[in-house]
Parts: C-alpha cells; sequence; structure tokens
C-alpha cells in the first residue's frame, strides 16, 4: 500500500543558487515520509485519525504561558475586534478553577465590576487569549474556590504566596 519516496525528487527542484539541503527519508511498516530541509513533509501510507489528530494540536499549543494555579490574580489579554480594528483588552480577577489540560485547558477568572461578580472562562491556547501575566500567587488549600462566590467585599480575598 505505501510507496516509497525517492528523496532526489525534492532536492532536484531547488533553485542552482541555492544552498543544499539535507533531506531524510524514515521507512516504517505504517508510513514512509521524506522531509526536506524547507519543512515541507510528504507523508504516504496509513495515518490513524488519533496521530494526526495529536499532531494538529500539539502545533497549536501555546509555549509562553506561565504556570498558573488556583488561587492567582492573573491580567489575560483578551483580543476584540470591532469592526475592521483589533485591540487587546485586558480582564484582570482570581483563577478559581483550572480544568482539563492539553489544548482545551481552561481557567475560570473572577473578579468584582462595578459591585457584581464576574466570571469567565478562557481557553488558554485559544488565539482570543493574546497573554497571559501572573500578577500574584494566591496560597489556597483547594482545587476549586467556589466558595468565594458567597463572599462579599474583604472577605473575597485571597492571602499572598510568596514562594513559588
Amino acid at each position: 500500500m505505501a510507496t516509497e519516496i525517492d528523496p532526489s525528487t525534492e532536492v532536484d527542484q531547488q533553485t542552482p543558487d541555492a544552498e543544499p539541503q539535507s533531506v531524510e527519508a524514515e521507512t516504517s511498516s505504517d508510513t514512509v515520509t521524506a522531509t526536506a530541509a524547507t519543512g515541507v513533509k510528504v507523508t504516504t501510507g496509513k495515518l490513524s485519525a488519533r496521530a494526526l489528530i495529536e499532531e494538529f494540536e500539539a502545533g497549536q499549543l501555546k509555549s509562553d504561558l506561565p504556570e498558573i494555579y488556583v488561587g492567582d490574580t492573573v491580567k489575560v489579554g483578551v483580543r476584540i475586534r470591532e469592526g475592521n480594528k483589533e485591540r487587546v483588552q485586558p480582564y484582570e480577577g482570581v483563577v478559581i478553577a483550572k480544568r482539563h489540560g492539553g489544548l482545551n485547558q481552561t481557567i475560570t477568572v473572577r473578579r468584582i465590576f462595578q459591585g457584581i461578580g464576574v466570571e469567565r472562562v478562557f481557553m488558554l491556547h485559544s488565539p482570543q487569549v493574546a497573554s497571559v501575566k501572573v500578577e500574584r500567587r494566591g496560597k489556597v488549600r483547594r482545587a476549586k474556590l467556589f466558595y468565594l462566590r458567597d463572599r462579599v467585599g474583604k472577605a473575597t480575598r485571597v492571602k499572598q504566596r510568596f514562594d513559588r
């Protein structure tokens, strides 16, 4: 089923003044892959749906996210489109929950706006999240801080943690 790719065909397509490119060929029972230094990847043969999804998700993950814990006060930069303009609006609050992992990782951020508690759920690896910055670390003993919903004023404060 799988046909072998001749690596010389990729090298012949380069211009004469370009530097020579290295071509790697990997052969296994399931797939045959030829990769040039330009980043072109040609794959023939069987690939499972799971492998395709994992490869796609790995390319979508952000690498510049800080370590975020429940109880931290974070400032999330949210991309907002108004017509043809785009701007980044900061949203600052306390992380009261973390869910899932990998590409689907989310945090729930709670803040008080004009005396009313507002919570937003952010997918960390979403293109809508421009940046995440930890303002201060919180010292908590629970995995979810939903009890803060019932508290008002100074009772909603979380102690600061200095060891992280």
